[in-house]
């Protein structure tokens, strides 16, 4: 009998390397596009001998796939705005894209992966709202988001979470050997170390969709509170929950002072990081908490709810608050704002506290990852 061939050594030949970028829709898909975006980009910057086939719809831009030799863009003739389209893609035609380009393992960034890919699976998981909060998602939407998680949890052969609050939500939830999950922290772009502070102005900065989770009603009960200098800025896509806090807003009387930008470009993002006096993330629930590390690297003093992913990401450098307690977040205002020995001291330990997270240690271990599963 001859002996096996030994399979390749996939770290020491090149690998193909799908990514499952169909569920974006620029400016609608939230922390997960900025996630995909800078993610690709650490990619190419450290790895140029694996071949990597990214699977992109009608509505993807220009300029997400990295113009490199090893980055392809496989156009797929579907539209993520119409989400319906969009599963039944992913489920039916991705597959046979999958086999067509003779891919060793499919990465999928965004929740969900097509049940009959001939090649392993890794899968990203951001969080498990549905599981852990079903009350903020719209009825006809929660079955789909059951079937197709639990689908992806299942069938993926790692499963990536970005936090270990969301590991445990993983392993609680879906009965999930802790060998299958492996932790990777989103990372946080250099440019935010650098922006120019010189020039604050008086304006709390709040960086998050418009979703019930967000928790802007209790944030803007605890800012009505009192009078305050500071305006009150929620820069994000107009959610679930735009119409409930417009109300909220004009209920209190306080539509002068507060700004609701919608989605704005990422250069408008870093002027407000750049010019506000503080930031404020008051969530009841998040995977990560991407704005929270985005405004320690900036040395923003920020105040952020008590809650284990935000914990994580800020460690000792930011001011904690329950986010159920309007009085609590009300106090944390006014020493954010208020307590100047405070705010020197979380400015200093911002930067120092984000530096520990880059978007190359995230590409290291996700490629590493990828590759252990081939």
């Amino acid at each position: 009998m001859k002996p096996a061939v030994p399979r390749p050594d996939l770290r020491q030949t090149a690998a193909r390397i799908g990514i499952n970028a169909l569920y974006l829709i620029p400016g609608r898909v939230g922390g997960t596009e900025i996630y995909l975006r800078e993610l690709l980009q650490a990619l190419a910057r450290i790895d140029t001998v694996n071949q990597y086939f990214i699977f992109t719809n009608l509505d993807t831009p220009t300029g997400l796939v990295p113009c490199q030799a090893n980055f392809h863009q496989i156009k797929q003739r579907v539209r993520a705005s119409f989400r319906p389209a969009r599963i039944l893609w992913e489920q039916t035609v991705l597959p046979f894209e999958v086999a067509r380009y003779r891919l060793d393992v499919l990465f999928n960034p965004g929740f969900t992966s097509p049940l009959l890919a001939c090649c392993p699976s890794a899968t990203v998981f951001h969080d498990l709202q549905h599981k852990r909060h079903p009350e903020h998602f719209r009825r006809w939407d929660l079955p789909f988001w059951r079937l197709l998680l639990w689908m992806a949890a299942h069938r993926s052969r790692a499963l990536i979470a970005i936090s270990e609050a969301t590991r445990a939500d993983l392993q609680r939830c879906y009965r999930i050997p802790g060998k299958v999950v492996t932790v990777i922290p989103h990372g946080v772009g250099p440019r935010f170390f650098t922006l120019d502070r010189s020039s604050t102005k008086p304006y709390l900065l709040y960086v998050a969709t418009l979703h019930p989770h967000k928790n802007h009603e209790r944030l803007l009960r605890a800012y009505a509170q009192r009078p305050r200098p500071e305006q009150l800025v929620f820069a994000g896509l107009l959610g679930l929950h735009a119409n409930a806090v417009r109300a909220l807003i004009a209920e209190l009387n306080v539509g002068d002072s507060v700004r609701l930008t919608g989605w704005i470009p990422r250069e408008e993002l870093y002027r407000l990081y750049a010019q506000a006096s503080a930031c404020v993330v008051p969530s009841t629930f998040e995977g990560f908490g991407m704005p929270v590390l985005e405004a320690l690297a900036a040395g923003i003093p920020t105040a952020c709810s008590d809650i284990p992913a935000l914990r994580e990401s800020a460690g000792e450098a930011a001011l904690f608050f329950d986010p159920l307690d309007e009085d609590a977040i009300a106090a944390a205002l006014d020493r954010i704002t208020g307590d100047e020995p405070l705010r020197q001291t979380l400015t200093r330990a911002g930067p120092e506290r984000a530096r520990s997270f880059t978007w190359e240690s995230t590409a290291n271990k996700t490629l590493e990852t990828l590759l252990s599963v081939t």
